[in-house]
């Protein structure tokens, strides 16, 4: 990449794309649009309204949001100035949002919503003072020191803080830190994880090299912006003139895909098991015949789509068999994701390979991959030119992994973080000569190709000495259509048992039909006939387990796991030591004899 930063590389691309589209935004049932020239200019105003309001460069700027086409303006234009764009979740607590903003000592910061600002507020009379934007007009604010978003572009002399934007602009370096991303660490305070403009484009090279997206491509951004993996994704979007789409509430994708019909985009694997664990249930309650075709169209789209994606040749008589096939069924399924797709791209969890498998046979092709925060994201990847599933794919260039004795992955490159921001200490530890520590365990297999197997530190080490990978049992069946959360317990025991939170509605819906009677979430997880039902279908899910692995015994639970409850982190990683802790009187009634 010859820029020298993602501001100018964005400020290159307004000028390319000009009245090309460059964004869409819901305003209530509709989608509103916004050019790359409009987005450009609004970001350019953005900039002087920070300059004028005291922004210097080096300064810390928060963005308190979910994700809205505001966010990004916002980002880009602290970028201009010089200044450090720091993202909270959109769901973090007050003490999670105020741990970050003194640590980062941010005194400017964007919100979204009322309650976001309502935390904000009570941090700035608390004795952290803060100049506070929101972007919501409709939120009652304090003026004394909050202004709304729209207030706050309104500014004097525009052409001399334009001279002062490009001044600075000019003078940022590729090394320099372009965000501070705080990690929704499983364990004590998040740490901020410094990337830089370098660490960015060294990511879009990788995407370059195995990817084809160009400006007739629309995507659809639902993971929060505050995670590294959308935000990368999202400059990568800009950067090749295509068009992005801003969800602010996550829980709508599946009829968002439909509206929006993206043609590329990042996920994380519960989407994927969503979707498939819906699609299967559908056939539990179909006709023999429906359940007759769909059997033959997955084994028909298995062997098709196999040859089709690897380039190999389809003889004549399986592609006539899957024409029809694809009429009748998978096309179908295609549809409840909006239609057909250049690739899907999936992270931050491990997806089950039978997931995949079923997604390919369906025409859609996930590309997994592997990385953290701390690797901007990426370390390994899958491509429509090379993939396997079950795996994680092959390294991405200019990257090196060495595998430590302990089965831990380290990674070498130009994609590892700068550092921890304000943590020397910290960052002494994790990276050593250069090679930065992962904190998983992995292998390569024999085609180059890498495979997760858990977290070091997540590790069920049983009491008769076996080595079991929870990831692995929760993925498999967490897949379940009627499993909403699951936890797998036993390190130091003698064996494997779990905390299950049902998917209430779709188990609503079956109790309904079976006449059980039940007045809340309580009384319906207690009902005997449930609790056989979700041991029958654990069951049939853990097929692939080890007699070891399996869950003997399970709990169910009447209330999800939650970031306010503590139990799990904004990346809805479950925060295993607090859960166990919690719930430790629940959990000592599976391993106690009555």
């Amino acid at each position: 990449m010859n820029y020298d930063h993602i501001g100018q590389m964005i400020t290159v691309k307004i000028a390319e794309y000009g009245d090309n589209t460059a964004l869409r935004y819901k305003i209530g049932d509709g989608w509103a649009s916004l050019s790359y020239k409009d987005f450009g200019a609004k970001i350019t105003s953005l900039a002087c309204a920070m300059i004028q309001s005291g922004v210097k460069k080096g300064d810390s700027v928060g963005i308190y949001s979910a994700n809205r086409y505001e966010w990004a303006v916002s980002d880009l234009a602290c970028i201009l100035v010089g200044a450090i764009s720091v993202p909270i979740y959109a769901t973090n607590t007050l003490d999670q949002a105020k741990y970050i903003i003194q640590d980062a000592g941010i005194k400017l910061i964007y919100v979204g919503n009322l309650e976001q600002y309502t935390n904000l507020a009570t941090i700035h009379k608390g004795g952290h003072p803060l100049q506070i934007v929101s972007y919501d007009p409709a939120i009652e604010i304090d003026t004394k020191f909050a202004t709304y978003f729209r207030d706050f572009l309104n500014v004097q002399e525009q052409e001399k803080l334009i001279k002062e934007m490009n001044l600075r602009s000019g003078k940022i370096k590729s090394d320099d830190v372009c965000t501070i991303i705080y990690t929704s660490g499983t364990t004590g305070h998040p740490k901020g994880v410094m990337l830089s403009h370098g660490n960015l484009f060294h990511q879009f090279e990788c995407v370059d090299a195995n990817f084809s997206v160009s400006h007739k491509d629309v995507s659809l951004c639902f993971l929060p912006l505050s995670h590294v993996y959308e935000r990368m994704w999202s400059y990568y979007v800009y950067l090749k003139g295509a068009i992005q789409t801003y969800l602010e509430d996550p829980k709508q994708v599946i009829e968002t895909l439909q509206e929006v019909k993206p043609t590329a985009m990042v996920s994380v694997p519960r989407l994927y098991e969503k979707i498939y664990a819906a699609v299967m249930n559908s056939q539990e309650n179909a006709s023999a015949i429906k359940r007759f075709l769909f059997t033959k169209a997955i084994a028909t789209g298995t062997t098709y789509n196999n040859l089709f994606f690897r380039k190999q040749e389809v003889p004549s008589g399986l592609a006539l068999k899957y024409k029809v096939l694809d009429k009748l069924v998978l096309s179908k399924v295609r549809a409840v994701v909006g239609g057909d797709k250049n690739f899907f791209s999936a992270g931050g969890a491990p997806l089950d390979k039978s997931i995949e498998e079923f997604f390919l046979a369906c025409g859609l092709l996930i590309c997994q991959g592997y990385g953290l925060t701390e690797t901007s994201p990426m370390i390994s990847y899958n491509t429509p030119e090379n993939f396997k599933f079950g795996t994680v794919g092959k390294l991405v260039p200019d990257c090196e992994v060495r595998i430590a004795e302990s089965g831990e992955i380290q990674v070498k490159g130009p994609q590892v973080m700068k550092g921890y921001f304000n943590n020397p200490a910290a960052t002494a530890e994790s990276i050593v000569d250069g090679w930065f520590k992962t904190g998983d365990v992995g292998e390569f297999d024999e085609d180059g190709f890498l495979k997760i197997t858990d977290r070091i530190k997540d590790l069920i080490i049983t009491s008769g000495g076996k080595n079991i990978a929870p990831q692995n049992i929760e993925k498999l069946i967490g897949k379940d259509f009627f499993i909403d959360q699951i936890i797998a317990i036993g390190d130091k025991r003698n064996f494997v048992s779990a905390l299950i939170v049902p998917a209430f509605e779709s188990l609503e819906a079956w109790a309904h039909k079976k006449k059980i009677q039940f007045q809340d979430n309580d009384e319906l997880i207690a009902h005997p006939h449930v609790i056989e039902f979700f041991k029958e279908r654990i069951e049939a899910q853990s097929q692939k387990l080890a007699n070891y692995e399996t869950i003997k015994k399970f709990k169910l639970m009447a209330k999800p796991f939650t970031q306010e409850g503590g139990e799990i982190t904004p990346t809805l990683k479950l925060k295993r030591k607090q859960i166990n802790e919690k719930f430790k009187a629940l959990i000592e009634t599976m391993y106690h004899k009555h």
